[in-house]
């Protein structure tokens, strides 16, 4: 058990001047979860509420699991292989971890290439490769509340670190005491050694390249004046996306204006996910102004893209991640067919929350889908693993229901810029068929069979909230026969490794009828998530039997 009383005097002692005011005002429920245990380190990297703390994130924990980092790139690669990229968003103290994070690698010889500017997360996993790093950090909490802030690590093949790494780096960190160990150097005295330097632009300018060359209209001429209406959600977007769309003839671009710069606070958008309305209603209301065709949103480290598109009653309409994903995979497969690009033995890769009919699109196509755990990394692996096999180009299109995609192997996460840049161009060649993507979603629909998938998400906070989760998942694993009047005809288990793959606390039903139902705790948030996937005549019958799944297992969550 942890001393909660003993480390919060001896943070009152030692902790840095910028988290005095706030350890003085704590009171006891405060001081418990600041200090009932350290930030979990996974594969996910870090992730917290900003604060003090050994359960927050503030410049000590960012220092110690650099220093843990740093001491399994010493033991893992030889001197002069020891490199980190570094990038950040623009959540609050983002810029100022990147620059701890930065000279605790310097302290450790580790030379640190950080970008100069705030830059997504795609952006990151390109320059891992390009400059040869060991590794990788990105300071960011995703789409998270601007509460919170965190840290995400990737290994030398431009992915997040897998399970292994994760425990191996983990094992370091809690070797560490967090104020007498981590090495520091100071930023700037880093910079003036050289072992601190900036990202060069032409990175930048390299990868921007690398997006633009996954157009699939070949020779034919689309009108590209299309308009859309584009947010940042106030994170790193607003430079690429828009650089990318207008070298590629997207010039009739609209950004809301109010979520145009960056701003750790997100004052419009208090969750900063494209996958919620919320965030995306202030795009709705300019695109309903300027009557615009498309409106498209990121996440504050444009890793996820959600947008929406006109109905026939012009009301605009919300796509999900699955929806969206089919499309793109339709289009890239029937596009790659058409110019005479579709490699042999192709592979689409999914997550197993992914809705199931991207499989039978797939099949129609002739392409392989792999299923993979949750977690774009997941995709990026087996990207790497077809390149190792000499044959990268079989890959052509990763999903995951959760906004994120890809269609190259330039990088090895989720790209909301070359999202943003294949959504436009798909838009625009449906157009200029004089079809709209909704009137593609349903030809997609009547041609596979509908296909209802939802995600439902509670949240339990705190040290309280972490036990009653672990409780929950066991009541799952017990004795049940069925859910929501559906007889569970399997239960996949992945806790033990399912398929090949790595050991995960998820588990997935196979209901009677064509439903499925999975349970996992989420890797990075205090949340357990539900995904229901249920087949259906039509979208009312879908729903309808949706609703009854749902009722049944939201008791568990009581």
């Amino acid at each position: 058990m942890v001393d909660i009383e003993k480390a919060y005097q001896r943070w009152l002692k030692e902790a840095d001047a910028s988290l005095q005011e706030e350890l003085k005002a704590m009171n006891g429920d405060q001081k418990e979860d600041a200090f009932y245990r350290d930030l979990a380190f996974g594969t996910g990297g870090l992730r917290g509420v900003i604060g003090a703390g050994t359960n927050r994130m503030n410049v000590h924990t960012v220092a110690k699991a650099s220093q843990g980092l740093s001491d399994y790139v010493v033991k893992h690669f030889p001197a002069d292989k020891r490199r980190i990229a570094v990038s950040y968003d623009s959540r609050i103290l983002s810029d100022e971890f990147a620059k701890v994070a930065s000279g605790v690698f310097a302290a450790n010889g580790i030379q640190a290439f950080v970008y100069p500017q705030l830059m997504p997360t795609p952006c990151l996993s390109y320059a891992v490769r390009a400059l040869n790093c060991a590794a990788g950090i990105m300071v960011t909490a995703s789409h998270n509340p601007a509460k919170y802030n965190g840290y995400k690590v990737y290994g030398a093949d431009g992915c997040q670190i897998t399970t292994e790494a994760a425990e191996e780096i983990l094992g370091e960190i809690e070797k560490l005491d967090i104020f007498a160990d981590p090495r520091r150097m100071d930023f700037e005295t880093g910079l003036e050694s050289g072992v601190i330097s900036w990202i060069p632009d032409q990175v930048y300018t390299d990868f921007v390249a690398e997006v633009k060359k996954q157009t699939l209209l070949g020779h034919e001429t689309v009108d590209k004046n299309v308009a859309i209406v584009y947010s940042p959600l106030n994170g790193t977007g607003l430079k690429p996306v828009l650089r990318t769309l207008r070298e590629s003839g997207f010039t009739n671009v609209t950004v809301v204006k109010e979520q145009e710069n960056p701003d750790g606070h997100f004052p419009t958008c208090p969750y900063p996910n494209p996958e919620i309305r919320e965030a995306m209603q202030l795009g709705l209301e300019y695109a309903a102004k300027l009557n615009a065709d498309l409106l498209m949103a990121t996440d504050p480290d444009c890793d996820r893209c959600g947008i929406a598109v006109r109905d026939e009653n012009g009301e605009y309409q919300l796509l999900t991640g699955n929806e969206t994903g089919m499309l793109l995979l339709d289009y890239v497969c029937s596009r790659r067919l058409a110019l005479g690009c579709m490699p042999e033995k192709p592979v689409m890769v999914k997550t197993i929350v992914t809705t199931d009919m991207a499989e039978r699109i797939a099949a129609h196509y002739g392409v392989e889908t792999r299923n993979v755990l949750t977690g774009f990394k997941f995709i990026g692996e087996t990207i790497g693993r077809l390149e190792a096999e000499g044959h990268p180009e079989r890959y052509i299109f990763g999903f995951e229901e959760s906004y994120g995609y890809l269609s190259g192997t330039y990088v090895r996460d989720k790209d909301a810029v070359n999202a943003s840049f294949l959504i436009c161009e798909m838009f625009a060649w449906y157009k200029q068929q004089g079809k709209s993507l909704l009137e593609k979603l349903n030809e997609l629909y009547a041609e596979y069979g509908y296909c209802l998938n939802t995600l439902h998400s509670y949240e339990f906070e705190g040290a309280a909230g972490f036990d009653k989760m672990q409780k929950i998942m066991q009541s799952f694993r017990g004795d049940l026969k069925e859910i929501g009047g559906r007889k569970i005809e399997k239960l996949l288990d992945y806790a033990p490794g399912l398929d090949g793959l790595p050991k995960s606390d998820v588990l997935k039903f196979l209901l009677s009828g064509g439903a499925s139902a999975v349970v996992r705790p989420s890797g990075t948030e205090p949340k357990l998530k539900i995904y229901i996937s249920v087949s259906a005549p039509d979208k009312a019958a879908a729903a309808e039997e949706e609703k009854k799944l749902t009722a049944d297992l939201a008791r568990f969550m009581a």
